[in-house]
């Protein structure tokens, strides 16, 4: 590197070992170096920016013009003068994608990782000739690379003259580092190591290897990995699934509650696999079982378990499809503030001016009473603020107007939040990037006539965790999922309006209450999610949908998620005695010949429930009527079948429960007079696991 290189000798030494196509859509390479292509590549083609890019879009983690084909230098800080070295820790996604699974892993196994980055460094990686870093938690180094053990994936080094060293405390003298780099034989990580900066590009490829070596080794790669099953792609099944998490965690698309489940999942898992590893290498080889050993054995056999619950947890967080299904089922937890001490309640009014004309209208329509009863007014200049201010009994009473908030909603208590006017004219839209919009824990909280408009979301714009809401004449737009009713919680939803969900418009958690009236659908991943049927201790939802138009979702307008067990169990009707039979679900051809007597009863049903109709809508369309009674079919079905098992598990411990009848169990299912009208997959479908 000591020569002197003209710009165009420059160019000249770049372009030995890849030519570039002028539409830098395709690479061409010589034949001295045909494996060595696209790794700092040019600018992707559209096909692969389509693919890749549309995730990073808003990205701020490099370049979208033309990434990794000249690699920007960082300046290190601190005390000692270092030299500049590649910036290479901000490549989009795209980037590493590519290099994992076209150039470094393709479809290796786990146990064979090494040998293909080892084959993979060898390809790209200058073996000697250039500067790094040597970075450790306590100092750092500047170090001269002589050669490297691909295999190992190690690098033999030595130390520059002068001397550079910056470190915390002030015993790292030069002959310190001498006798530590003796006692590691002088090879050192390569992951330890930041290449200095070049700007002749002899070094770019050398410097993105080692960032994709040091990327996986820190983010991607988990020591047990090697024992996992080596049958299929490691790629698809470990490598990709983690690196979208990552980016979704830099791109704050987590739950922060979930990330931090998530790491501590896996801190955990790694203590005990490393505790699991010093007992099985302390297990005797030999032939004679001692009692010790056995003792021993039971110990791993309790850790192996352990591991393998905790390792089925992270691939759950890790997997996108099943984290969007399952959810995070965590709540901020804030306490309800309970009666004010005064014991008096107050009506909180919400609006950026007061003119006399709406102070007026609120008087006329809103505040007086025929009892006169003497009331505390206050007035706010933005809802949150209001609800934040709220007891319970209180009342909020947001005026006309677009009021944007950073924070997020959580009524614990007791509460009216009403908005005076249309819905369109009382808009609440969130920014700023946070895990929930709405958080609803009280036990009695009642929304009305109000706007809300979600953006940048983590989480679902409405999330009831216990308690009773009633949302009533609201337009929910969403961002990620729209309503969750979680388990115990209980939801009445009315004359209301959500769309562009890009989950769930609703999710129902068992254990929960949904009443859902003369609602809107649209435009969502899916319409109803009805999901979490583990096992027999989870009770089924009590669900009313009564008028509803479901319409326009890419996918199912209801989707259903239970355990491949109920399945399996669909197809058998004996268990033994006639007693112990389950119940067929309905298909289709006979969802058409159910009795009208049966649908008015369910109508009678759900109009005293709901109160509003003295006979609900029915759909005269064959296909309503049979997206109505399939839904309704399958969930009663389900409910029957857990009950069975059940009463067969308690049956076993000596307890029996007599009453077996459909109507007089605990939950009730009314499904009728719902539209389903151009959903991408169809009115139902099932998602098991």
């Amino acid at each position: 590197m000591s020569e002197n290189l003209t710009p165009f000798g420059v160019l000249a030494k770049i372009l030995q070992k890849f030519v570039i196509s002028f539409s830098c859509s395709f690479f061409f390479f010589t034949d001295e170096e045909p494996e060595a292509k696209g790794l700092l590549g040019c600018q992707p083609s559209d096909k692969e920016r389509d693919l890749y890019q549309n995730e990073d879009a808003f990205s701020d983690y490099g370049s979208h013009d033309k990434p990794g084909t000249i690699l920007q230098k960082f300046v290190p800080e601190g005390k000692v003068l270092f030299p500049d070295i590649f910036q290479t820790n901000q490549l989009l996604f795209y980037e590493r994608f590519r290099a994992y699974q076209d150039y470094i892993l393709a479809d290796c196994k786990a146990s064979e990782v090494r040998e293909f980055t080892a084959e993979y460094l060898e390809k790209v990686l200058e073996p000697s000739g250039w500067q790094a870093i040597w970075r450790t938690n306590v100092f750092e180094v500047l170090v001269e690379v002589t050669n490297v053990d691909f295999l190992s994936l190690k690098a033999e080094v030595k130390l520059t003259h002068p001397y550079r060293c910056e470190s915390q405390v002030n015993t790292f003298t030069l002959e310190c580092m001498k006798e530590l780099l003796e006692l590691k034989e002088n090879r050192l990580p390569l992951q330890e190591l930041w290449v200095v900066f070049d700007d002749s590009g002899a070094f770019d490829q050398t410097a993105l290897a080692i960032e994709h070596v040091r990327f996986f080794y820190q983010n991607i790669w988990r020591s047990w990995d090697e024992e996992e099953e080596d049958e299929y792609d490691y790629f698809v099944r470990c490598v990709e699934p983690r690196l979208r998490l990552h980016y979704d965690i830099l791109e704050e698309r987590v739950p922060s509650g979930l990330i931090i489940d998530y790491r501590n999942l896996l801190s955990e898992c790694e203590e005990i696999y490393r505790k699991f590893l010093n007992l099985r290498s302390s297990i005797s080889n030999g032939d004679a079982e001692t009692e010790l050993e056995n003792v021993s054995m039971a110990e791993g056999l309790r850790l192996y378990s352990e591991i393998e619950q905790l390792k089925q947890k992270l691939k759950l967080i890790e997997n996108p499809l099943l984290r969007y299904v399952f959810g995070y089922q965590k709540h901020t937890g804030i306490q309800a503030k309970g009666v004010r001490p005064t014991g008096g309640k107050i009506i909180h009014i919400v609006s950026t001016s007061m003119m006399t004309s709406l102070l007026h209208s609120l008087l006329r329509d809103k505040l007086y009473q025929e009892s006169h009863e003497e009331m505390e007014i206050q007035f706010h200049n933005d809802p949150l603020s209001a609800i934040n201010a709220c007891y319970e009994g209180d009342t909020v009473i947001i005026c006309p107007g677009h009021y944007v908030v950073n924070g997020m909603f959580s009524i614990a208590d007791s509460i009216e939040l009403e908005g005076y006017g249309l819905p369109d004219d009382i808009v609440i839209e969130k920014r700023g990037k946070g895990d929930n919009f709405v958080d609803c824990t009280g036990a009695n909280v009642k929304i009305s006539n109000v706007k809300f408009v979600q953006h940048d979301a983590v989480e679902g714009i409405l999330s009831i965790h216990h308690g009773k809401t009633t949302l009533e004449n609201c337009v929910l737009q969403c961002e990620t999922t729209g309503v969750t009713v979680r388990t115990s919680a209980e939801l009445l939803m009315k004359n209301s309006d959500l769309y562009g969900a890009k989950g769930a418009g609703i999710e129902i958690y068992p254990g929960s209450k949904c009443t859902l009236s003369d609602n809107g659908i649209h435009h969502c991943k899916e319409g109803i999610l009805i999901k979490d049927f583990l096992d027999e201790h989870y009770d089924i939802p009590k669900i009313t949908m009564v008028n509803n138009v479901i319409h326009n979702n890419e996918g199912y307008g209801v989707v259903l998620v239970k355990p491949k067990i109920f399945s399996d169990l669909q197809g058998n009707t004996q268990d033994g005695s006639e007693g112990n039979k389950i119940p067929k679900v309905q298909t289709n051809e006979e969802v058409g010949t159910v009795d009208k007597e049966g649908q008015e009863d369910l109508m009678q049903y759900a109009s005293g429930e709901l109160g509003l109709y003295a006979r609900p809508y029915f759909c005269d369309q064959t296909e309503q009527i049979e997206g109505n009674s399939e839904i309704f079919s399958e969930l009663v079905a389900i409910s029957t079948r857990k009950g069975q098992m059940k009463n067969k598990r308690l049956s076993g411990l000596g307890i029996t429960e007599a009453d077996d009848n459909l109507m007089s169990q605990e939950m009730f299912v009314s499904i009728v007079g719902n539209q389903f009208k151009w959903n991408g997959k169809g009115r139902f479908g099932t998602f098991l696991f």
